[in-house]
């Protein structure tokens, strides 16, 4: 199965410590979207383009496998008198020969367009590069190997440059024969409008705590506490994995536990949580507090727009949320800190800022806006 070329570098699409979505066997959850997809097939409307949307790590990449594994192991239908009757279900064995070439990225009718090497060849892209979209089109260029249907895996739509976003609408313009595309996407309001206008849009939507708990299992993770975990992880799996890689989980409880001392925070634990990140190789870290401290803001502000706390995600975070953010005036404030912090996280980032420096002036502020609201 062609690909771009990643030499020793790690695949962009793969979470650390879990299968690659090609090699998970199940889809959990998304019913909707499955059923949508198999109903355009049995009756033979299949769309050359599908657009699959929804937050990351919520199981779009391994509803695209799936979806490819189907069309490319499901005979075409000749319409004579033997035909198979239409199929009731998108599974397919795990020992079914695509199943394996699929796995084994062989399967010489499907093509994987994600981010490759950088210009130089000595590094990997930031970006999916115009090069890559036009070793596709050279792809599509060649006769399938049986004259059947063709796919093309786009993972993530979101990184194609400009020049690359213009190449692949080009080729979703002017399909060539037999080729289905799947194009994934976090973010799909930041494509081209013209790409999503030509593409059949299956939107996914967070896992409710079982399913989520069901995937993890899938994905060689246990989690003690699923329901907990959901309300983390925001119902994504591929955020779960990353909390528990990173031990996301007890970081949450010390920022809850040095929330607890607002609107004065304790200065050891302070200290203690600015360090979070620092040193090399500890970025990945650093990322995760930066995303903890805007989530717990976020649901600062929910609680008290909404009058009511959200399920916790640990002990004692409830009884916190409703005494800094008892009313909707609260939470307004938590939701400007908010937006105010993750630009200064944008530009922190961007400029190399300290990690400790960085997470100090955020906990500062917080401090701050905790006194202000203590003091009304």
């Amino acid at each position: 199965m062609p690909s771009v070329y990643l030499g020793d570098f790690p695949e962009p699409d793969r979470i650390e410590g879990a299968p690659h979505p090609r090699e998970t066997a199940q889809l959990i959850g998304h019913e909707a979207a499955q059923a949508d997809f198999l109903h355009s097939f049995n009756a033979g409307r299949l769309h050359h383009g599908w657009l699959i949307t929804g937050p990351r790590g919520v199981g779009k990449a391994t509803l695209a496998w799936r979806l490819a594994r189907f069309l490319l192991a499901t005979p075409e239908n000749d319409g004579g008198m033997f035909a198979p009757p239409p199929p009731a279900t998108l599974d397919v064995p795990a020992d079914h020969p695509v199943t394996r070439r699929l796995a084994a990225l062989s399967d010489p009718r499907a093509y994987l367009l994600r981010r490759g090497l950088n210009e130089t060849e000595k590094a990997p892209a930031q970006d999916i590069l115009v090069k890559e979209v036009r070793k596709l089109k050279e792809f599509f260029t060649m006769a399938a190997a049986d004259g059947g249907r063709r796919v093309a895996i786009v993972d993530s739509a979101d990184e194609l440059n400009t020049n690359a976003a213009n190449a692949l609408l080009k080729l979703l313009e002017e399909p060539p024969a037999g080729v289905t595309f799947f194009l994934i996407s976090h973010q799909p309001f930041r494509l081209l409008p013209t790409i999503r206008s030509r593409c059949r849009e299956l939107r996914l939507t967070a896992l409710p705590a079982r399913p989520m708990a069901e995937a993890l299992a899938q994905a060689w993770a246990v989690i003690d506490t699923p329901e907990a975990m959901a309300e983390l992880a925001g119902g994504s799996v591929g955020e779960a994995m990353r909390i528990t890689n990173l031990e996301g989980m007890a970081l949450y409880r010390t920022l809850i536990a040095l929330f607890g001392g607002l609107p004065r925070m304790d200065r050891p634990r302070l200290l203690a949580f600015a360090e979070t990140g620092s040193g090399k190789g500890n970025e990945p870290r650093f990322d995760l507090a930066l995303t903890l401290m805007d989530l717990l803001l976020a649901r600062l502000a929910r609680a008290g727009t909404l009058g009511t706390t959200p399920p916790e995600a640990c002990q004692g975070e409830a009884a916190l949320l409703a005494r800094l953010s008892p009313d909707p005036w609260a939470a307004r404030q938590w939701a400007d800190l908010a937006q105010s912090l993750s630009a200064r996280a944008r530009r922190g980032k961007a400029v190399n800022l300290d990690p400790a420096a960085l997470l100090m002036d955020m906990l500062l502020r917080i401090e701050e806006t905790a006194g202000t609201l203590a003091s009304r």
